[in-house]
Order: C-alpha cells, then sequence, then structure tokens
C-alpha cells in the first residue's frame, strides 16, 4: 500500500511541472490546487512519506527545501549561510495547514550547519533531519548536498590498533594559570625504544579530540599510511579569547614555546626540531597558532590554519607575515566560502604563495564550523607528517627485509633524522661512521620490536663533511651517506 501511495503521488507531481524541482514543485502546484482543508491534509501526508523517504532537506539538483510540519506561529531558517540571522530567512506555510517550507540554492558539494527559529526565540534541530554535527554551542543540523563527501577517517574503527590518550596537567609561570593537556601515543609507542615521532600540537586540543574525532582521524590515517606515526599534543585554554587574541597572547605564546614543548620534549620520544613539530588551530586558535610560528620558527616549522580568524589587534598575524621577512615555515590553510573571512584569507594565501612559502589551501563551500575543521584534520596532516619512503612501506607487505630510509634533511645542520624499518623484533645496530671509515656515533645497540622507527643524529661537534651512517639488522646491514654543512 505504501509503494502504491508514492507511486500514485509521484505521477501527480511529476505530471504537473517541469522544473529543477519536479518533485516539491509539482508537490506546491497540487496542493495549492486543492480547496478542501481535508483534501490538502492528505496530499501533505502523502508527500511527507515520499520526502522521508528520500531525505529531509528534499534535495533536488542544487536545490535544498527545508520542511515543518507542525505548529508554529513564525519559522525562520538560520545557519551558516546567513551569519546565523534569527529573522532574514522566513518560511512560507501552506493556508490552512501547518506546513511550512523554505527552498535554497547551494553548491553540489556544499556542507552547512542550521537550525530552525520557532516563534521568533525557540532555536530547534530540524526534527525531520537526523543528521547533525556538534558545534561550540551544541549540536545543529547538518546539511550535505550531493556531492559533498562525508569523512571516513573521523569515525572509530574497531579493527585497526589504536594510540593511547594520557591526561597531565602543567602549570605555566607566564600565565600563571595550570593547563589540561592530552597525550596521544601511537600505536606500538614504547619509551624503552629509541624511535622518535613527530609532533602536533592542538589549539582548542579538547575540542579537536571530542568534535573533530582528532584521535580517531590519527589511528586510521596511520593505518591506512597516510601519515607516519606521531604524537598529539592536545591542549586545553583557560581563557580562550585572551590568550589565543588579545591581552594574554604574549604569555600564553611563551607559555607554548618556552614551557609546553619542553615539557613534552622531556617526557615522550619526541624528535626536538622545528621541522617535525606542527602547531595549529581553529578561528582564534588559528590566530595565536600563527603568532607561535612566526615568532619562533626555530621550535614549530609547520602552522596549521583552520579558519584562522586574524581581526584581532588590527590584524596583527596577518600583518606580521604577510609584510614581514620569510620565515622557515610551511603552511595549510583550510577556510569556507560561507565565513566572513575568507576573503582575507584568499589574500593570506595569495601574499604567502607570492613570498614563496610551502602552503596547501583548500577553500570549500561550508561555514565556520567544526564540520569543515574535522573534515580537513587529515589534510594538514597527510602534509606535514607524510608516510616513510615508499621502500620503508612496501615492506610492510613484505616482512622478510628491513629498510633504512635516506636521512632528512639532508644536507644538514646541525641535526637530521634517520627513518627505517625492521619486519620483526630483532637486535639491532645503528652506528655513524667519517669517511675513514671510523666509528663515531652508536646511535642503537639494542634489541626493537618490529615496525617503523625514527632516530635523531645531532653532529654540533662534528665538522662539516661526508659522513655514513650504517644499520644492521641480525646478519644484514645497509648503509647511506649524509652530507653535513656547516
Amino acid at each position: 500500500m505504501l509503494n502504491y501511495i508514492k507511486f500514485v503521488f509521484l505521477i501527480i507531481c511529476l505530471s504537473s511541472v517541469s522544473s529543477a524541482q519536479p518533485l516539491f514543485t509539482g508537490f506546491l502546484n497540487h496542493v495549492n490546487s486543492l480547496s478542501d482543508p481535508a483534501a490538502k491534509q492528505a496530499s501533505i501526508d502523502s508527500f511527507m512519506i515520499v520526502a522521508r523517504s528520500q531525505g529531509i532537506p528534499l534535495i533536488e539538483q542544487n536545490y535544498a527545501t527545508f520542511i515543518y510540519n507542525g505548529l508554529a506561529t513564525s519559522l525562520t531558517l538560520a545557519g551558516d549561510f546567513n551569519s546565523w540571522s534569527s529573522n532574514s530567512e522566513s518560511f512560507s506555510k501552506i493556508s490552512g495547514t501547518n506546513f511550512w517550507y523554505k527552498t535554497k540554492s547551494f553548491e553540489l558539494n556544499a556542507r552547512l550547519d542550521y537550525k530552525f527559529v520557532r516563534n521568533a526565540t525557540s532555536w530547534i534541530l530540524d526534527p525531520e533531519n537526523p543528521h547533525t554535527c556538534n558545534g561550540g554551542f551544541g549540536p545543529n543540523s547538518e546539511l550535505s548536498m550531493p556531492a559533498y563527501i562525508q569523512p571516513w577517517e573521523i569515525n572509530l574503527n574497531p579493527t585497526i590498533p589504536h594510540g593511547t590518550v594520557e591526561t597531565r596537567t602543567l602549570y605555566s609561570t607566564n600565565t600563571l594559570s595550570t593547563y589540561n593537556i592530552r597525550i596521544y601515543l601511537p600505536p606500538g609507542y614504547n619509551p624503552g625504544q629509541p624511535t622518535l615521532y613527530p609532533a602536533a600540537y592542538f589549539q582548542d586540543g579538547f575540542e579537536y579530540i571530542d568534535l573533530a574525532s582528532a584521535t580517531n582521524v590519527i589511528d586510521n590515517l596511520i593505518d591506512s599510511l597516510k601519515i607516519r606515526k606521531i604524537i598529539g599534543v592536545f591542549v586545553r585554554p583557560n581563557n580562550r579569547n585572551e590568550e589565543y587574541a588579545f591581552t594574554k597572547r604574549t604569555p600564553y605564546r611563551l607559555f607554548f614555546v618556552n614551557e609546553l614543548v619542553p615539557f613534552i620534549d622531556s617526557l615522550y620520544k619526541t624528535i626536538p626540531q622545528p621541522a617535525a613539530r606542527l602547531v595549529l588551530g581553529d578561528s582564534y586558535g588559528g590566530n595565536i597558532s600563527a603568532l607561535i610560528s612566526y615568532n619562533h620558527p626555530e621550535v614549530f616549522g609547520n602552522c596549521g590554519l583552520h579558519s584562522a580568524a586574524f581581526q584581532p589587534n588590527n590584524y596583527e598575524a596577518y600583518s606580521l607575515i604577510v609584510s614581514g621577512p620569510k620565515k622557515n615555515i610551511r603552511f595549510a590553510s583550510v577556510w569556507g566560502t560561507y565565513e566572513s573571512l575568507y576573503s582575507n584569507m584568499r589574500n593570506f594565501r595569495d601574499a604567502l604563495l607570492s613570498k614563496g612559502y610551502d602552503l596547501k589551501w583548500k577553500e570549500l563551500p561550508e561555514g565556520h564550523s567544526w564540520g569543515l575543521w574535522r573534515a580537513s584534520v587529515d589534510d594538514m596532516l597527510e602534509f606535514f607528517f607524510p608516510p616513510f619512503p615508499v621502500a620503508i612501506e612496501e615492506n610492510l607487505h613484505s616482512p622478510s627485509e628491513f629498510s633504512l630510509a635516506q636521512n632528512f634533511p639532508n644536507p644538514f645542520n646541525p641535526s637530521t633524522i634517520i627513518n627505517f624499518f625492521i619486519p620483526k623484533k630483532s637486535f639491532v645496530s645503528l652506528k655513524v661512521l667519517n669517511i675513514t671509515g671510523t666509528i663515531i656515533a652508536e646511535l642503537i645497540n639494542s634489541t626493537m620490536n618490529s615496525g617503523n622507527h625514527s632516530v635523531i643524529f645531532h653532529a654540533d661537534a662534528l665538522p662539516s663533511g661526508v659522513y655514513f651512517y650504517s644499520l644492521t639488522v641480525g646478519n644484514s646491514a645497509q648503509t647511506r651517506k649524509m652530507i653535513l654543512i656547516k
């Protein structure tokens, strides 16, 4: 019977109109042609069956029709697309019924947050839409157009290895306050092994975990060989606006580089190089991330900006980077065209590219939302922490061999990173030799677990020249050349 009702109703609608919205326009033409209230209600009931089977908001080509079937004296639409104005987008109502509707056009790959405002004061989720996205002010209803691809990497995958999360606190003498910190350690992390890891530092850290599912993202990217294993440092602010943008921004910046980073480096197996550290954040968190990296490129060589809100202090961070000298920093930036800051971010992109910065950027038809940021954490991590060289990754599927990668950077001064892979638990020796074959450093001489490993070699006391590093696993050895230039 249900399928028959759908069939009959669709025939009525589709035979009455030819447009980009055949179903909804056909329904409107049909229901408005009826004068009997009972017939109108029967038409609405039939339409709702069809619409719910297709999904509400009802999407036809690039049009989305928002529907509310209930009691209200007024109804408006608020969301990313109108700066969350509660009175600029009114619904229409079919006379003699409680059926309200609002149609808008969007890009086919748009993803936006919204709510209904009922009777001018009551902000509610769309009762016909089960899809929501959590934000700083609670959940919102989510509109995703047909070409939008939902981020698979945010979902928990119970079949893959997972990292662990530790919680610590740190008192700052710069801000005179205590910070709560969560530290993500990748699968296989062993403090007893010499392997070192890059580190990603997140502003609004607890939101990146709770709203952006960042630990799921890292787990999934590591398992799918899209990034190397990393340590994640998730910092919770105490006075967010003041620390990220206003009166406490300088003490907070100094806390981050002079207290937090040494604290993490002292406790965990991090690579203590700017090229192996990332600081990233959203909105004002992007503002402070930019201030931290540009003022301290010797600490953070990578900066991620999710919809960076550069407005504070007369665009202080923006002006420093755009007008100041180029520094050794790599940038990644993501923003939405439904954000008021998108024009500024385009200018920022163009300025960085003209200065020769290494920059990955993405502009999407989205708003200032965790829906945008949660789906692009992977873009940033893949840019800053790509997987080990192909030879090492291939050996993940060829467990009979080990691999020694070329050191990075090379040439180097004064330190460099050596990456290698061993297929099973083995006794490992990693030595550095000069051009005469004399051993000048023994970096590893112990049994190690299988997997990818990183070791940092410091050459502060050595003269410029050609050196060799040799990895012995069991009865086999590999040797590569590296160049120190001071």
